[in-house]
């Protein structure tokens, strides 16, 4: 059995809670990746930023990416993650329930990596890549803000 161990992507990019947006931005440019994890003060994961987040929650909002924090658009956000010896299909599903394309990979309580949506399509067979990109991209909005 594939486990997201074997497909995620080792050492993701991860920022202070306290980082503003416009920083996070200009790392997501410098890699040409679509979010960071965020780390609380106390280096707990406290969730993830994505370009989505940054369009949707600063941009359109007319908030101040130069002061608007990672902590100011991830207040009240829950956390979602998943294990690095979970099935693919655990992934699929964390995904498609909580409408995210993208999941911080933990072994116990250490962060080990990312998985995204196309690493899963990349790994999935034949018409399962079709069926799982259909639900993840169709699941209902969870950000609460429609």
């Amino acid at each position: 059995m594939t486990t997201v161990r074997d497909i995620m992507t080792e050492s993701p990019e991860v920022v202070d809670e306290t980082e503003t947006i416009s920083r996070i931005a200009e790392i997501l440019a410098e890699n040409d990746i679509g979010g960071v994890i965020v780390w609380s003060d106390d280096h707990r994961l406290r969730g993830m930023v994505t370009d989505r987040d940054i369009t949707t929650q600063v941009v359109a909002a007319k908030k101040d990416p130069n002061t608007t924090t990672a902590r100011d658009i991830l207040a009240g956000s829950e956390m979602v993650t998943v294990g690095a010896d979970d099935s693919l299909d655990v992934a699929v599903e964390k995904m498609t329930r909580h409408a995210v394309r993208r999941l911080p990979v933990i072994d116990g309580t250490d962060l080990v990596g990312i998985v995204s949506q196309a690493d899963l399509a990349i790994h999935a067979g034949g018409d399962s890549v079709g069926q799982m990109v259909e639900q993840i991209s169709e699941a209902p909005d969870n950000t609460g803000q429609g």
